[in-house]
């Protein structure tokens, strides 16, 4: 056996708490907010700083009879792929529809609990974010500025609908927040949670070295493009991520920039229904 280097006895080790005990402990010093470099400004160039990451927990799926009861927010630095500050807080409802999909007891949201001053820290939030980003957008947005729940003032990305992910991930036309993480290998715990899907969102942004150029590109101007296929082609809509009968009834659409339609080469002819 090799000796150790040094022959500690019980008397030295005790010495040395000793002395670290009465050695003072030094105090934070307090930060001027002149110093602080705000989270929420472009650089030169033009890419975003900080997006602020949202998911929505509701009592159903029409924001004009139901009801928002959990928010989540994570605040994350693109270009230093660091999440700056999260929060999620439970909204009081009186009934929850939902609660076999949320597990979210509608009594449990009327538990004493600072939710006021949660929403009052997603404004603060907002503020110092360049865009707001949801993994589903067009379910997301309409819950804010209704009821409880502000609205943010931020242009918005979809990271189902209006980001191109790699390739090589082999993932489907508007995946799931939960394919989404695996091919990210990103570890899915729990779902149908505000803050769970903004944190896995979080952590497949932290781990995509194109980031910037991915968000960049998804807030390009997009197009509602038809498929012009007929029955026995309706398959090669479908597998390039056109929709039937939503948006327009009675054709297979979807949201396209210019971009995007030239990556995809399309095997078919597409018209724009609405620019």
């Amino acid at each position: 056996m090799v000796p150790p280097p040094h022959d500690w006895t019980q008397g030295d080790l005790t010495e040395l708490i000793n002395v670290a005990a009465a050695a003072p402990v030094p105090v934070p010093v307090p930060v001027s907010p002149e110093t602080v470099s705000p989270a929420g400004q472009r650089s030169g160039d033009g890419n975003l700083q900080a997006v602020l990451i949202l998911d929505t927990e509701t009592t159903g799926l029409d924001p004009e009879r139901d009801q928002c009861c959990e928010v989540g927010a994570v605040l994350f630095s693109v270009p230093e792929r660091s999440v700056l500050a999260q929060l999620s807080v439970l909204l009081p409802v009186a009934t929850n529809a939902a609660e076999g999909v949320n597990r979210i007891p509608a009594h449990c949201t009327r538990l004493p609990q600072p939710w006021r001053q949660g929403l009052e820290l997603l404004v603060s939030l907002a503020a110092d974010a360049d865009c707001a980003v949801a993994h589903n957008v067009a379910f997301d947005r309409p819950w804010f500025g209704r009821g409880a729940l502000p609205d943010l003032g931020l242009p918005w990305i979809c990271t189902m609908e209006e980001v191109d992910w790699p390739v090589h991930l082999g993932l489907r036309p508007r995946p799931s927040v939960r394919d989404l993480a695996l091919a990210h290998e990103v570890p899915v715990w729990a779902a149908h949670r505000a803050l769970t899907d903004c944190i896995y969102l979080a952590e497949v942004f932290r781990r995509c070295d194109d980031l910037p150029r991915l968000l960049d590109e998804a807030r390009e101007p997009r197009q509602l493009l038809r498929a012009v296929v007929g029955y026995g082609d309706r398959q090669l809509a479908k597998q390039a991520g056109f929709r039937w009968n939503d948006p327009i009834e009675g054709a297979w659409t979807r949201r396209l920039s210019a971009r995007q339609l030239e990556r995809l080469a399309l095997p078919f002819a597409t018209e724009v229904l609405e620019a």
